[in-house]
């Protein structure tokens, strides 16, 4: 069950993103648990698999501002990652990058 307690343990930022949230736990935690659901992750997904990355671009750029705004540090930092790269068009192969964040997505979805 997602608490303020498992998203300690995963490692979110709890006191920052409460405070971004003016101290309401519960606002923080229904918008945290939009996250594993939020469309921006298969636009991301796709984009790289399909070569376009404007498209992953502009999908990791969402993710970066609401797990950024939510203090998600282990979904947070791949994100800003992959974000430099995309946004300077680096040709590589994303696939490890990809399943990181689609791994703490998965095990942010699982608290």
């Amino acid at each position: 069950m997602l608490t303020i307690d498992t998203l300690k343990e995963y490692g979110a930022n709890v006191e920052e993103g409460l405070g971004r949230c003016m101290g309401k736990e519960e606002l923080y935690l229904r918008l945290i648990s939009t996250i594993p659901s939020e469309k921006s992750f298969d636009l991301l997904k796709d984009g790289i698999e399909a070569g376009d990355l404007g498209a992953a671009f502009e999908a990791a750029h969402a993710l970066k501002g609401i797990t950024g705004n939510l203090s998600l540090t282990p979904l947070y930092d791949p994100i800003v990652e992959i974000t430099e790269l995309l946004r300077a068009r680096k040709e590589m192969d994303y696939t490890e990058l990809l399943s990181t964040i689609l791994d703490r997505k998965e095990q942010l979805g699982n608290l």
